[in-house]
This record gives structure tokens, C-alpha cells and sequence, in this order.
């Protein structure tokens, strides 16, 4: 049954060959993967796969041969009784037709959203799955997990799904972006170039070759000149959107990150959720030291270059409203601390790695591109190239 699989690797040009397979097969007679389809994708990626370059095509044989296969324990496939219970839970997620998802209605706006949930954990007793009222999973409530609704509270769902949440009442964990990827960085690097600004400063250590050679000419012996290293000194702030829609577009963001870190001697870079507010973090896994915008205002002067990286798609409220975030009750609205930083800072860019067609179907992302004043670029080598030419004014 695995020689289909194994004649498409071949024909994907992975150099796998015959006694590749035949430890394939020995290790499924050992009964290393055995009912688990995971299990099975990594014992034949350790058995088939000699180099990391070739990982990429295997997935995407692996994905298209053994597409709909579902891993099961062979224990427990026979008794329901011990199948997990978040399993068991998903399996009740309604899927809901886009004629049904257009007669879903919303409350009737975030105060009357808010109002309604405090409501039902007065009333509610116990758990409840696949209704229209209740705090639940499935079904059309909104309040609860893995159902679907235009505008809903996301309570115990470990991620995003249909990314219509007003609020997300859950643990949330992200992780730092990497800037020490280099794959794919080479033209992202050559297009922020536009932003670089030579000045030589420090101590006089780097050969003067020219100057070296004029003195020695006038003097008549060897007259050796040094002076300072040129140096970049444009000075970058980057400002990273992180979780929930972003997880789509960690790769290329990385690259963009290890790109800008390559290029900018004066880099530093903070997080934020969907929409600054009060405070941003440095390291994703310590979020609880926070550093409060307003330092940052006094910190950094007006001459500092601006770059926020994100996707701009988050609901309306967490822009226009009080209490609008996702994660906490913010007392100002992301609008006016978007403002207070573009009002300080005279060059500001916003790189978005959404498609710019994309761009006019989401209301948030329209919304933060008038705050902007239209200094929204896409996440594309043209778009850099437009970002860096208002930077640079």
C-alpha cells in the first residue's frame, strides 16, 4: 500500500531509494507508527528523508498521498469510551454553510455583546454544547468555542479560527519572532537598503587606503592613514504584531525581521496584539514586563524611523472603543495611542503582509490605514521599496 507514496517521492525528485523503504516497512512491522498517522509521517520522514532541503517536497507528497487519513490509537479505536475528550468535542464542530453564516446575526454591538455575557454566567449551571444561547462549544452561541458566530467572546479554544472574536478570555502565549533567519532575506535586504545613511564615526581603525596613499605621496615615505568605519546611522524602531491572524505570516515576517537586524545598526523592536495600546513587550515569553508606551515616547526622539509589521485585521472596537481589546479592558482607544505615536514620530510606515487586493474587505485594516494616512505598504519587495521612500523623506 506504500509503494504509490514511495514512487511519487521518487518522481518529486527526493532521492529516496529501495533500502530506504525497506526500513520504512521494517519499522512499521515493528510497530513504531502504528494507527497514527503522525507517527507515521515522522518515522517515514527519519527512514526517507537524507537532507533538509528536500523536507518542503516531501510534505507536500505526503500531504496530497495520504490527504483525509485521520490518526486513531489502535488500543482505543474499538472502545469510544477512551477516546479523548477534546476529541470527542471537536467532533461536534458545526460547520456552517455561507447561507447559514449570513443569518447568524450580531447582538447588536460591543456594549450590548459584553452586557449579554455578563448575563449568562449569572444565569448559566452547567455545560452546554451545539445551542444559540449558552456559553458552549459548536453552535451558533457567541459566547464559547469552535462554533461560529460574527461577533463572539472566544472562551477555551486554543486557537483562531473563523477570526471574529470581540474578545478572547484564554490564556495567550506567543512565541518571539527569529532574526536569525536568512533564507529568502537577500532581496528583502537589498530593498531596505534605500533606507541606509553613511556616517563615519568612532575610533579611526579602518584603513584609509586613498588618504594613505596621497600622504605618501607628499611626504615622500610611507605615510599610513586610518580613519573611522562607516556606519549605518539610521535609527529603527519596529513595532511586530504577534498572534492570532499573524501565526499565518510568521515565516515571511521573520524574514523581514532578520532582514531589518542584517541592515540597521540602531534597531529596536517591540510586540504588541493586533493594536498598540498602553504598553508593548520585548520577549513574548515574559509579557508580563511590560514597557509603557509613554516611556517610549520620551525615550526615542522625533528623528527615529517607525515600522509597525502586522495584519491590521482584529475587530473594529479593539481601534474605536474603550474596553475594545481582546486581551484587557484598555482605557483609551488603540486610535488614540496610534496617533500619539505617528504624531511623534514624523516617519512611520506600516508593512502588511495581507495581498493589497485583500485590503479594502477587512474594516479594521481600512480603519488603521486612515489613522496612517495611507502609509500602508504591503509585505512585497515593491511595497518595501514605497515604505523606505517615505521613510527616507
Amino acid at each position: 500500500m506504500f509503494i504509490p507514496f514511495f514512487l511519487s517521492l521518487k518522481q518529486a525528485g527526493i532521492p529516496v531509494t529501495l533500502r530506504e523503504f525497506l526500513a520504512l516497512l521494517d519499522g512499521m512491522q515493528a510497530g513504531l507508527a502504528e494507527f497514527d498517522v503522525e507517527g507515521f509521517y515522522y518515522l517515514a520522514r527519519a527512514t526517507l528523508v537524507k537532507d533538509e532541503r528536500h523536507i518542503d517536497r516531501f510534505d507536500q507528497v505526503f500531504s496530497t498521498c495520504f490527504k483525509g487519513v485521520e490518526a486513531v490509537s489502535g488500543a482505543d479505536a474499538v472502545n469510544a469510551e477512551h477516546l479523548p475528550e477534546d476529541w470527542l468535542r471537536k467532533l461536534a464542530e458545526k460547520h456552517l454553510t455561507a447561507e447559514e453564516k449570513a443569518l447568524v446575526e450580531a447582538l447588536g454591538g460591543f456594549d450590548a455583546l459584553m452586557e449579554t455575557l455578563k448575563k449568562r454566567l449569572a444565569e448559566q449551571d452547567g455545560r452546554h454544547q451545539g445551542g444559540s444561547k449558552w456559553i458552549g462549544t459548536a453552535g451558533t452561541s457567541p459566547f464559547g468555542a469552535h462554533g461560529y458566530n460574527p461577533e463572539g467572546v472566544r472562551i477555551g479554544q486554543e486557537t483562531s479560527r473563523h477570526r471574529k472574536a470581540v474578545k478572547v478570555w484564554d490564556k495567550r502565549d506567543f512565541r518571539d519572532f527569529d532574526d536569525a533567519r536568512e533564507i529568502g532575506t537577500r532581496n528583502i535586504k537589498v530593498a531596505l537598503k534605500r533606507l541606509r545613511r553613511w556616517v563615519r564615526d568612532g575610533a579611526a581603525d579602518e584603513l584609509d587606503l586613498p588618504g594613505t596613499i596621497r600622504s605618501t605621496a607628499e611626504h615622500g615615505y610611507l605615510d599610513v592613514k586610518t580613519r573611522p568605519e562607516r556606519r549605518n546611522a539610521v535609527k529603527l524602531l519596529m513595532f511586530f504584531d504577534v498572534g492570532g491572524s499573524m501565526d499565518d505570516h510568521v515565516r515571511v515576517v521573520e524574514e523581514l525581521f532578520s532582514a531589518a537586524r542584517a541592515e540597521f545598526r540602531h534597531l529596536e523592536h517591540f510586540y504588541f496584539h493586533n493594536c498598540p495600546y498602553e504598553s508593548v513587550w520585548r520577549d513574548n515569553r515574559r509579557r508580563s514586563e511590560r514597557l509603557a508606551v509613554e516611556n517610549i515616547l520620551r525615550s526615542y526622539g522625533p528623528d527615529y524611523k517607525v515600522i509597525f509589521v502586522g495584519d491590521a485585521t482584529m475587530s473594529p472596537y479593539e481601534i474605536s472603543h474603550t474596553g475594545g481589546s481582546v486581551e484587557h479592558w484598555n482605557k483609551e482607544p488603540g486610535s488614540v495611542w496610534m496617533r500619539r505615536l505617528t504624531d511623534h514620530f514624523s516617519h512611520v510606515a506600516w508593512i502588511n503582509p495581507v495581498p493589497e487586493a485583500h485590503w479594502q474587505h477587512v474594516h479594521s485594516l481600512v480603519m488603521m490605514r486612515s489613522i496612517l494616512e495611507n502609509r500602508m505598504f504591503p509585505l512585497t519587495l515593491q511595497g518595501l521599496e514605497q515604505a523606505t521612500r517615505v521613510l527616507s523623506r
